[in-house]
């Protein structure tokens, strides 16, 4: 860790210059964050990481007054034990952000105002979580009372085709002509919601045709029935046979 530090090198300034570039709050956000790496890779490796982007910061800030390596070890553990529900790129874009946003240094960049960059990101970072949680409300609200103007739609086309009458019914103009009074009367107020629902039931109810299959004869009483009408056309034919011969 003391050499990481002290670490001069190109090749980890690139690589926190790669994991910087095109990074974004929402990707910061939903990047892992401290504690799983803690579990995932230990608790050194994840100081060692915010070692190394506390250095590149410091070697990018043309400053003559920078923290020494054990300052920026301490700033290292520091950073880890408090933001442990952050992730190491919330620490990248903090300090990317201070240093674009032209911050002015005064020549000299210690432990102390680097603590104070990555707070005022933070800050910054829970305003812009409000901002989030407040517009995905009002999308959820927005879809839930989309939701119930469906369902208020779908509820009043299921009630108007409960209330269609049958126009093959033998007494369709006579309950057609009650289902209208009744809905006349309601809307007038003459009657109640529930007196109205009734009678609008009761015309329902006898909209109902009911089906005639079971009024027609089995079989075998069929064959009877057929049996006598042939009968009884043999027995006129033999009576009014001979009346009707010139």
């Amino acid at each position: 860790m003391r050499d990481l530090a002290r670490a001069d090198s190109d090749e980890l300034r690139e690589m926190v210059a790669d994991l910087s570039t095109g990074l974004t709050r929402p990707q910061a956000a939903a990047a892992p964050k401290l504690f799983q790496l803690n579990r995932r890779l230990g608790e050194a490796v994840v100081v060692k990481l915010l070692v190394i982007v506390l250095k590149c910061f410091c070697d990018a800030v043309r400053v003559p007054d920078k923290p020494t390596p054990a300052e920026l070890i301490e700033a290292a553990e520091v950073l880890a034990t408090t933001y442990p529900y952050d992730s190491i790129k919330d620490i990248v874009l903090a300090l990317k952000e201070a240093r674009l946003s032209g911050h002015n240094f005064y020549q000299s960049l210690d432990t102390g105002k680097i603590f104070g960059l990555v707070a005022t990101y933070f800050e910054k970072k829970a305003d812009w979580l409000h901002t989030q949680h407040l517009d995905q409300k009002a999308r959820s609200t927005s879809r839930d009372q989309n939701a119930v103007a469906h369902l208020a739609a779908a509820a009043a086309a299921v009630h108007s085709i409960g209330q269609r009458l049958d126009p093959q019914h033998p007494n369709h103009e006579s309950l057609r002509r009650k289902l209208t009074i009744t809905n006349q009367k309601a809307k007038r107020g003459l009657l109640t919601e529930q007196q109205a629902a009734e009678q609008r039931r009761q015309v329902q109810q006898a909209n109902q045709r009911k089906p005639r299959l079971n009024w027609l004869p089995r079989e075998d009483a069929q064959r009877r029935l057929d049996a006598r009408n042939r009968a009884e056309d043999r027995r006129l034919l033999d009576k009014y046979h001979s009346k009707l011969e010139p």
